[in-house]
């Protein structure tokens, strides 16, 4: 049995290696859409002592041990350079549903885009949106290039959970919440 799978799996690796350059992008990401994604916004402060700031919805864990997250910033966005200008410590703000204001905010291309968004220093002294569900301050260990986007690997070193309230939750190309439900078993 395990030899038929084996003769098949090089034939699906040929047909998706085939259908890869197809792939039309609106496509691609419309149907990446049916995966919800939190939101989160990643701050910093600028050398000059301004907030920095940008919404990413492409945010995960990676490892417990030794604690990582990650994050996936555009390469063309000037939101990532002016984050990575202001060294390697960050500051990953988890939104709560009612900020989708200051998740438009922050995304939009602008100067002063703390401009009425309430935070305040986080422990390593990157700004902690007030409000936030949690935060993670991190630093950078590794950026991998990936396409047309960073990964970016960072070591968790300070946490917390600030209030109960549900995430924000990006899908089909908009803003939402989720209410949780028991697990299966539970």
């Amino acid at each position: 049995m395990s030899s038929s799978i084996c003769r098949t799996v090089p034939t699906t690796r040929k047909r998706i290696k085939q259908m890869a350059p197809t792939l039309e992008p609106a496509f691609f990401r419309e149907v990446l859409g049916q995966y919800p994604t939190g939101v989160v916004v990643v701050t910093a402060m600028s050398p000059s002592g301004e907030p920095l700031g940008m919404t990413v919805g492409t945010f995960t864990s990676v490892s417990l041990d030794p604690p990582l997250v990650a994050f996936m910033p555009s390469k063309s966005s000037s939101s990532w350079r002016a984050l990575q200008e202001s060294g390697k410590r960050y500051c990953i703000n988890v939104l709560s549903a009612d900020q989708q204001r200051i998740g438009r905010d922050i995304a939009v291309r602008k100067s002063d885009k703390f401009t009425g968004i309430e935070w305040r220093p986080s422990r390593h002294g990157n700004p902690l949106i007030v409000g936030a569900v949690a935060h993670i301050d991190c630093d950078a260990e590794t950026v991998h290039d990936a396409g047309d986007h960073y990964i970016v690997i960072a070591r968790v070193s300070d946490l917390d959970i600030h209030n109960t309230e549900y995430p924000l939750v990006f899908f089909r190309g908009g803003y939402g919440s989720f209410t949780p439900q028991p697990a299966a078993g539970s």
